[in-house]
């Protein structure tokens, strides 16, 4: 089992029930950050002592911080840990549920489980980390759809970009136009045409008034 575990969240830590799950795993080292900054300062003065932790667990999203904070979400904190220490494992713990956010995250990341805070989310964390100490990926079953059928069609910021400006009201041309502004490419009106097309293909949406508001249901709007 992994013997030192930081887990980074912003509720008060010993009343969430994390570090008793935890515990129960007969994990000997458990720490807690309530910032992300502070969390990246305790992987890093770790690494730097050659004591490394060997799981990150961390919520997405944190209260705000009356200090400036350099890192601001969990998605920041495990980008910087990943930089630090490749080999560290992490899981997500949060109440982010939006489809394409959690394929996102998983696929970017490449995070090593996804919990889903719910009722069950302190079991279904114990589960996460024994499969992802005995090298699994876990995800909540919840969420598992996310990553399966329709939903793994790759979703790039050119198509967000695109979504945006369409919710907006903004024609093919108009789109182009704004492409182009913000040298982003293909910028061609075929392109953008072709793109928004596919879209709709995938998503079975009629219409872009369909389709504007079948990725607002996705989260990617």
């Amino acid at each position: 089992m992994f013997q030192k575990v930081l887990i980074a969240e912003d509720v008060d830590f010993m009343s969430s029930g994390i570090k008793t799950a935890l515990e129960s795993l007969q994990i000997p080292v458990i720490e807690y950050a309530q910032y992300c900054d502070e969390a990246f300062l305790k992987l890093k003065k770790a690494f730097i002592d050659n004591e490394p932790f060997d799981l990150l667990i961390s919520d997405l999203s944190f209260v705000e911080n009356p200090n400036p904070q350099r890192l601001t979400s969990g998605e920041d904190l495990i980008k910087e840990a990943k930089k630090l220490q490749a080999t560290l494992q992490t899981i997500v713990f949060s109440v982010e549920d939006k489809p394409y956010r959690v394929q996102q995250l998983c696929n970017e990341l490449v995070v090593n489980g996804y919990v889903w805070k719910s009722v069950n989310g302190q079991r279904e964390l114990k589960k996460a980390i024994k499969k992802v100490f005995d090298g699994e990926f876990f995800i909540s079953h919840q969420l598992a759809h996310t990553l399966r059928s329709k939903e793994t069609f790759e979703i790039t910021d050119y198509d967000v970009f695109l979504l945006k400006h369409l919710a907006e009201g903004k024609d093919q041309k108009e789109i182009s136009i704004e492409l182009k502004e913000s040298n982003i490419k293909p910028n061609s009106i075929s392109s953008v045409e072709k793109r928004l097309k596919t879209l709709k293909e995938n998503f079975n949406a009629n219409n872009p008034t369909q389709l504007i508001a079948i990725t607002k249901d996705f989260g990617l709007i």
